[in-house]
């Protein structure tokens, strides 16, 4: 129980100190999981609203298997990356294994597919909605699909937040293709791993409690981003 105490102080002294290795680790996390985050959104909100607003052969399988996609395991999407991205996959020249480069395109792999889902599903509703407005206006294809990305930015935003939490709180691909090597691709959940099974809880409690806060602030901006959007509707 003492021992337990003890790693609680330290880790509020690690926190409170702003210590260095801490720090280092919490902005590549936050680093590379925004990148994703972004790239992820660029991919996943055009996706996602092209298949919304399109009629095409085996759009509900389409449909579905893009849902599906939302509950990709990450370790098999790190294990898909990395032959890939090793030495005799087919990106394998590129050398950005083992690199935050890495990191990032597999964090993007297991977050575009939910940003994709959750956008196809918003426009979808907003162009039943709209659908009489957007025929009467004459609008092409891209601008209605523009239209009512705009409509549904609110939403959309939730999306990209969802996403950016899904990939912050994400371990196991990141593992595989990061190789959760010290200072150059270690983040917050593979040190908190890592520290813990060494017997170091200050650090990984510390880690712990920074990630928790990130993920109670985004749940919070996602709250306030759809308290926004009723008011603007209302």
């Amino acid at each position: 129980m003492n021992d337990l105490t003890s790693a609680f102080a330290t880790a509020i002294d690690l926190i409170i100190a702003l210590d260095a290795e801490l720090l280092a680790i919490i902005a590549l996390s936050l680093r590379v999981s925004l990148t994703a985050a972004v790239l992820a959104g660029l991919i996943g909100l055009p996706l996602g609203a092209l298949i919304a607003l399109s009629a095409f052969p085996g759009r509900g399988a389409v449909i579905a298997v893009l849902n599906a996609l939302m509950g990709l395991p990450p370790v098999v999407v790190g294990l898909l990356v990395y032959l890939l991205l090793s030495r005799a996959g087919p990106l394998g020249e590129l050398g950005i294994l083992f690199t935050p480069s890495a990191m990032v395109i597999a964090q993007t792999v297991l977050v575009a597919p939910i940003v994709a889902a959750l956008t196809r599903q918003t426009i979808a509703d907003l162009h039943t909605e709209y659908d009489e407005q957007l025929r009467s206006l004459q609008l092409r294809r891209w601008e209605s699909l523009v239209t009512l990305l705009w409509e549904g930015r609110f939403s959309l935003v939730t999306a990209l937040l969802a996403g950016f939490g899904r990939a912050i709180a994400e371990v196991g691909a990141v593992m595989i293709v990061g190789g959760n090597i010290n200072h150059v691709t270690r983040v917050m959940t593979t040190t908190i791993a890592l520290e813990t099974s060494k017997g170091n809880l200050s650090l990984a409690l510390g880690l712990g409690f920074i990630l928790i806060a990130l993920v109670i602030v985004i749940n919070a901006a996602a709250l306030g981003v759809q308290h926004i959007a009723q008011r603007a509707q209302g």
